[in-house]
Order: C-alpha cells, then sequence, then structure tokens
C-alpha cells in the first residue's frame, strides 16, 4: 500500500454504494472502476433506504482485530509474549516489545494496517463518507425521524473513527468537511485534547438524535424494516459510552502532561521518564468523564437499555460449561459454540462490527493459544500466551492483590494471603476462568490422540515440562483460554466445523458494559479529594460510587465454589493512591487480552516505567505426581522453589508514548508533523 494515497486519496474520495456486504479494497483500485459501476449522489442519498445503505459501508470496514490475518496480534503492553519462532517474532506486539514501532506500516498482523483490514486507510475512508453524508443531508426526501437517524451514525463514526486513531497517534486534524478532488486539505493536526473536544462535540451530538439501545431502534418506523437485527446498529448509550472515554482519555495523565508541553499546536511529551506524575489527570476532563458514564450506568441500572453484565455461573469453570439456570454466560461475550456462527457478546458488547465468520475463527485465531507439543493444536507453531505479569495482576479471593507496586518494583502484599507452595489457590474465581495452568485437563476426548499426543491430556507447564519449550510451548508458565476454549485442540476439535462438528466463531468487542464500570470507577477517583469521594454516590449516578463500580464486576464473578470479596478497606482511600491502584488492577483483569493494556499503560505514563518494561515468567517444581491431577484440582497441587524470572526487558523512551505517522504522509505539507522522536 502506498501511504501517500492512504490519506490524500482517501480523504479526496469515496465510493457510493446502496447495500451493506461491500467488500473493501482501496481507493487507488476505485480509481480504475468503470464509472458505470458509481451510484451517483442524486441516487445514494435521495432516501432512506439508499441513504443507510451508503452508511452501510462503513459498519462492514470496521476491522475484526481476532481475524486480520492468518495469524493476528492486538496485545502490545506487557501482558503478552509470542513463542520463540521467526513468524512469532515478526508479529507486531514482540516488535512493540523491541521498540520497533515503525514496522506497524508494514506489519499486516496487526488491526491498524492488516493485511485482511487496515484500520489506517478505512478510516481516512470512512471519515470522507460521514463527512459527504453529513454535507448531503439536505438531498434526503424523508422524514425528520429518518434524517435524526442517518445523521447520528454518521456523527458517531466521524467522532470514532478519529478517536481510535488518536489512542495510538496522538491528536490529528479533525476532517469534518468533504474536500475537493483537486485540493489537498492542509490542516493543522491538533493536541489530543483539543482533538477529544472535536470528538466530544460529534458524540453528543450522536447521542441526541438516536434511539437508546437495540430495542429502541427496532420501535421507529425507519428500523422496524431491519426490527430484530438492529443490535449492531449505533444509538444513544454507545454513544454516551464512547463520550465518557473520550473524555476520560482526554484528562489521563499522559494527555494533561502533552497539553502543558505542546507546542506549535502539536503536543509533546518531554523526558524520558513520566517524573511519577501517573496520578496527576486533567480534573476538569474527568468530571465530565464521570457525569458521562455515570448517565449511562445509571439507564442499565434503571432497565431503561437493554444492556447488563452477562452472567458468570459456571458448572465447570476450567471447561467453561454454564450452570443449567444462567441466561447469559461471561465466555459469551467472546465466542460462540454450536449456534450457526452467531456473532458472540451477550448482553454485554456495546460496539461491535460485522463478523460473516463462514469459519475463518478456525483458520485466524482458535489455533494461536495453545500447545503446539506433538500437535497437539493445529496448524502452525504460532502461540499467543500470557506473560506472569499478567497472571500476577489476578488476585486472590479476599480481595486483596498479591503484590504491591513500591519504586519501581514489585512488592509481596503480606494481607493476600498467597502461598507460593500453593500459587493457584484461593484466586479470582476469573483466573480460573481465562488461565490454563501446571495439570490443567487440557484434553477432555483423546479418542482421537494419536501415542505421542495422549501423553500431553493434562499440561505440563512446570519448569523445564514437556509444555515448557519456547518453540512450541509456553515460556511463561502458562496458556489463556479466555478468548479461545482450550477445547480447540485436536482431540476435543470445537473448531471442526466442517467435520461433523460444531460451528465454533469468536470476535472480540472494541467496547463492553464492564469496561463502562471500570471508566467510571477511575473517573470517580481522579476527582476524589477524600474517602468520602470515592463511597459518594452522585445524583447523575445514584445506585453507584467509585467502590461500588468495583465491587459490581468482583460481585459478578462471586460464588460458593470459587468467592470473591469486595475491595478491602485498607485500599478504600485518597492518601497514597491504593483504590487507583485497585481500579487499574481491576481493569487488567477484566479486560485482559482484550487489546486495551497497552492504551492504559501509555495514558497513565506507565509505558516507560519499571516494574511495567519487564516481562517475566514463572518458574516452579511440580511436587504432585503425573497420576495426582486425574482425581485432584490442579488449583491445589503442592508446588517447590516458585519465583520469577526475566524474558524480556523493553528499553523504550519517551517517544514511544506515540505511533510513528508513515513518512510519506508527514511530506503532504507543511503542518502535518511527524510524532516527536521519530
Amino acid at each position: 500500500m502506498k501511504y501517500y494515497n492512504s490519506i490524500k486519496s482517501y480523504l479526496l474520495c469515496s465510493l457510493f454504494f446502496l447495500a451493506g456486504g461491500i467488500t473493501f479494497t482501496s481507493c487507488t483500485e476505485w480509481l480504475e472502476k468503470d464509472p458505470e459501476s458509481i451510484v451517483a449522489e442524486d441516487e445514494a442519498f435521495k432516501n432512506y433506504r439508499n441513504f443507510q445503505g451508503y452508511i452501510e459501508e462503513i459498519y462492514n470496514l470496521i476491522p475484526d482485530k481476532e481475524k486480520i490475518n492468518w495469524c493476528t496480534s492486538w496485545n502490545l503492553g506487557d501482558d503478552a509474549v509470542h513463542n520463540a519462532t521467526t513468524d512469532g517474532y515478526a508479529h507486531m506486539d514482540h516488535q512493540v516489545d523491541l521498540g520497533n514501532y515503525r514496522n506497524w506500516w508494514r506489519n499486516g498482523n496487526w488491526y491498524m494496517n492488516g493485511s485482511r483490514s487496515s484500520f489506517w486507510t478505512n478510516s481516512w475512508y470512512c471519515i470522507r463518507k460521514c463527512n459527504m453524508g453529513i454535507e448531503n443531508i439536505k438531498s434526503l426526501v424523508g422524514t425528520d425521524e429518518e434524517r435524526d437517524l442517518l445523521l447520528g451514525q454518521l456523527y458517531f463514526f466521524r467522532a470514532w473513527w478519529h478517536f481510535e486513531l488518536m489512542c495510538y497517534f496522538g491528536g490529528l486534524p479533525y476532517i469534518d468537511e468533504a474536500f475537493k478532488a483537486d485540493e489537498i486539505p492542509e490542516l493543522p493536526r491538533l493536541s489530543f485534547q483539543e482533538c477529544a473536544d472535536r470528538c466530544a462535540a460529534d458524540f453528543e451530538k450522536a447521542a441526541s438524535l438516536l434511539p437508546a439501545d437495540p430495542q429502541g431502534w427496532d420501535e421507529t418506523l425507519a428500523g422496524m424494516q431491519t426490527a430484530g437485527k438492529n443490535d449492531l446498529r449505533i444509538n444513544k448509550f454507545m454513544a454516551l459510552c464512547y463520550l465518557g472515554k473520550c473524555y476520560l482519555w482526554a484528562g489521563s495523565p499522559l494527555m494533561k502532561e502533552m497539553e502543558k508541553t505542546k507546542n506549535g499546536g502539536i503536543a509533546q511529551l518531554l523526558g524520558a521518564s513520566s517524573n511519577g506524575k501517573t496520578y496527576d489527570y486533567d480534573i476538569e476532563y474527568c468530571k465530565k468523564a464521570a457525569e458521562t458514564l455515570g448517565k449511562a450506568l445509571d439507564m442499565v441500572n434503571k432497565g431503561t437499555v437493554s444492556y447488563k453484565l452477562a452472567e458468570y455461573k459456571y458448572s465447570n469453570i476450567y471447561d467453561h460449561v454454564r450452570d443449567e439456570n444462567s441466561e447469559s454466560n461471561y465466555s459469551d461475550i467472546f465466542y460462540s459454540y454450536n449456534q450457526s456462527w452467531l456473532l458472540p457478546g451477550s448482553t454485554e458488547a456495546i460496539f461491535r462490527g460485522l463478523s460473516p465468520d463462514g469459519n475463518t475463527s478456525n483458520w485466524n485465531c482458535s489455533k494461536v493459544f495453545g500447545p503446539k507439543v506433538e500437535e497437539l493444536v493445529a496448524h502452525d507453531v504460532i502461540i499467543h500466551h500470557p506473560t506472569a505479569n499478567l497472571v500476577d495482576q489476578y488476585g486472590m479471593a479476599n480481595g486483596q492483590p498479591i503484590y504491591l507496586v513500591e519504586n519501581g518494583e514489585y512488592k509481596l502484599n503480606p494481607l493476600a494471603g498467597w502461598d507460593p507452595e500453593h500459587p493457584f489457590k484461593n484466586r479470582d474465581p476469573r483466573f480460573y476462568h481465562d488461565i490454563i495452568f501446571d495439570g490443567f485437563h487440557y484434553v477432555l476426548n483423546t479418542e482421537r490422540l494419536n501415542s505421542a499426543q495422549k501423553k500431553h491430556e493434562y499440561c505440563t507447564l512446570y519448569t523445564n515440562g514437556a509444555m515448557r519449550g519456547i518453540v512450541d510451548g509456553s515460556s511463561t508458565g502458562y496458556f489463556i483460554q479466555k478468548l479461545v476454549p482450550h477445547q480447540c485442540n485436536e482431540g476435543d476439535r470445537w473448531y471442526e466445523a466442517w467435520d461433523g462438528g460444531a460451528p465454533f466463531h469468536c470476535y472480540l468487542p472494541y467496547m463492553r458494559l464492564a469496561d463502562i464500570y471500570l471508566m467510571y470507577a477511575e473517573a470517580r477517583t481522579a476527582i476524589a479529594k477524600n474517602v468520602n469521594d470515592l463511597k459518594e454516590r452522585p445524583e447523575y449516578c445514584p445506585s453507584l460510587s467509585a467502590v461500588d463500580a468495583i465491587n459490581a464486576l468482583r460481585d459478578r464473578v462471586n460464588s460458593s465454589d470459587y468467592p470473591m470479596e469486595h475491595v478491602p478497606a485498607n485500599f478504600i482511600n485518597t492518601e497514597n493512591h491504593s483504590f487507583m491502584d485497585e481500579v487499574r488492577r481491576e481493569r487488567a483483569v477484566e479486560l485482559s487480552f482484550e487489546g486495551f493494556r497497552w492504551c492504559d499503560l501509555q495514558r497513565w505514563l506507565l509505558l516507560t516505567e519499571p516494574p511495567y518494561t519487564v516481562k517475566y515468567s514463572h518458574e516452579f517444581e511440580r511436587l504432585e505426581t503425573a497420576d495426582w491431577f486425574k482425581s485432584h484440582d490442579p488449583k491445589d497441587a503442592l508446588v517447590g522453589n516458585f519465583h520469577k524470572e526475566e524474558l524480556i526487558t523493553r528499553r523504550l523512551e519517551s517517544k514511544h508514548y506515540w505511533f510513528p505517522l508513515p513518512d510519506k504522509d508527514t511530506y503532504l505539507y507543511v503542518g502535518f508533523d511527524q510524532n516527536p522522536g521519530w
């Protein structure tokens, strides 16, 4: 892809289609199309049906982060590593570890420039479409309701594509008009906060024009045409949630620091260290974030929208077997099985794109999380697995964290009750749902396994165990099954829909309800002056305080078999920022492996700071026999000499807080400058 074309051409041309499901190629290819294949503006915008068809293409261009390439990567923080293969190390997450951010525009495995769908090019193209739609709304022959629905979607998408780019590249020009084909828009880059203000204005407009939720869409005259199929439509609740997120990001420590040091309209972060500013939020932006997110959560608590936290009820948590009395299920947020490739999301997914799966999950995602020993998980030798850093974020059932961060180091929390001889016992219930550890029963049906594979029915993840190979196993001591269950192996074959199996479909939402609780808690904590502020339930959200929001997520996973207690009283204070630390840890656990960690460490000014720069493994001796695991719960296993070992140290500088823009784009005109340090 020639990046000179990716901004200039995408801002100056746009396709007109009357129906969804269009395959997007590139603008340069469009320039070669037969003119008769292009629909004229007077057709595209003349009535609601045609206009909505024009907008449908934007929905189609939202990248599916898990299925960008045959093997993709989206966790760029301290939470994930690849196994040691040439292909694995070529992935974008490892390139980020090396500080090689420039690799992003050549790397087809990250959704920002994926080989199947490129967020970078799609964004400029869709922003152009939004502006053309807004400018041509006057051509619509229709009702006020139809006009509002169309404009609401266009304003939302214009803000959303800008905002997602800003999270990685910082402030950009805010494109709010469709430029003529013979001119290059020479717009100055805005600071992040200036750009966020423009996004916020569009998100607010969208919220004022759209129905509350999918059910609200069904009740409009226009929406009745697709009643029952409006789940993905942009709505008021989505717009409010993104408005709140936009404000929180603008108020985060990195963005506040950048605004203080901006030069010529381009924000710059100076110095190699965050200098202890990780708790220094912009209070005014955080007040706006708290109020907006609080109003959204109040809609949830009053039942005026259909979104709610998915249930966490399992009869077998290791195998993700739901309780027979469960109406929804936590795992359903991330994957569906035996449901005709149903798009995952359950009651919790707020913003998703389209994912007409057709078995794509099995080739792009289902085979990249488990052990490749003796081809126990088939297809190739690529493995995405969690770091021990991430595993240590999962605290104890008593609500205590295992470690505290002091002076750039992890220090054992004496109140946690964590036992290094039983390191997997009495943990946060989400640990047992998400993480595969030593002794885990990995293959449930061994009839299809050969004799060599049968030796690996149970995980051997202790130091020097058979599944600890750096090429075909885990270098950290763990695998993850949060997004793809362990049954996607050669014995259970959950992915084998074409051979008498049941369709498996995975999809990662861009935003889900638990995130709103977390962002609300963070915003409320940022503006809190004392303990009472942390416990206060404000008028705009009379049922939730910051503490309540975190406890709501812990209550969701609490059960008699796997208890989970509230935030301990010793962490509910503002003097030493301990409650903010717990909010951040809760975010790391609840949103683990969903692609948010890098952006969080970045906006908290922790990306370059130890201990977040070091990825490590857990090493230990297995003291139980192999047969012991056949009749005991692996969490109760006794181990010896449990300790950490360093795997990777990320030597990042201040420039690594933002990705570089493609060089050719920065030559377009004076004022579209490269990010500092690149």
